[in-house]
């Protein structure tokens, strides 16, 4: 969710390297693209549902509505819809009991966007107080580990909970140093969208100069480079960049 399309298109396109083109939803939303894979998307509707702006992952569900009961039975809250959109979709954007905020999309989702492979974002990670009661509930609202034909299975791994779709890790849950009332924005409950760059150096160069900034310094494991940025309108996000080749276990990091 963003406040300006094209200035966020243009901070966007400098630091991580995407073009845009118009989605399906209307004139208020574009669909980042690399080697015409979409890759992520952007809707100024900030102001409009008066929310934050931040980057949010949706969810597909086979039903919206459903998939909202769901979060409400289970003590979450639903904090817009669910609304329609131009092309057939359905969405609504929730929160888990802790607060962390996501969306559910009933709809058509286009070829090739998937989390964790080619250059869509890296891995999305759910910063959390507990990953085994997060997969309880994000696996009983999203249909997680239930078996059928194409779900994302679930392995927990030294405390971390690692969700894999077709074998490829798609996100992590971890359990953090985080307190109801007690945090920064920075660590507070939620759901962090990290994306992939080839040059971590020159694109926090371009954050910068268009008005970004760090919020973070720059950290390594040995195999990945990271650093948190906001965005000029205060988006919380990391970039990542690879210095080794990937280890047996580097793709659930």
């Amino acid at each position: 969710m963003a406040r300006d399309l094209e200035a966020s298109q243009r901070f966007y396109g400098a630091v991580v390297g995407w073009s845009f083109r118009r989605a399906r939803l209307g004139s208020a939303f574009s669909v980042a693209v690399v080697d015409d894979v979409p890759v992520a998307g952007i809707g100024a509707l900030a102001t409009d549902l008066a929310v934050a702006v931040a980057w949010t992952p949706y969810f597909a569900v086979d039903d919206v509505d459903v998939a909202t009961a769901r979060v409400r039975e289970r003590s979450g809250t639903v904090g817009v819809g669910p609304v329609s959109f131009p092309g057939g979709g359905r969405a609504a954007l929730v929160a888990d009991v802790d607060g962390a905020a996501f969306g559910v999309w009933q709809g058509p989702v286009s070829a090739g966007w998937r989390v964790g492979v080619g250059p869509a974002p890296a891995w999305l990670e759910l910063r959390t107080r507990n990953a085994f009661d997060a997969a309880l509930f994000y696996g009983e609202v999203l249909e997680w580990a239930s078996g059928r034909e194409g779900c994302c299975e679930v392995s927990y791994e030294d405390e971390r909970v690692v969700l894999r779709q077709g074998g490829e890790p798609v996100a992590r849950l971890d359990s953090g140093p985080v307190e109801q009332g007690a945090y920064t924005p920075h660590t507070r409950p939620r759901w962090h969208v990290h994306f992939r760059v080839a040059d971590l150096d020159s694109a926090v160069e371009w954050a910068v100069d268009l008005g970004g900034r760090a919020v973070s310094v720059v950290t390594t494991d040995g195999a990945v480079r990271s650093i948190a940025l906001r965005d000029p309108d205060g988006a919380l996000f990391t970039l990542t960049e690879r210095v080794a080749p990937p280890g047996p276990q580097d793709g659930a990091r």
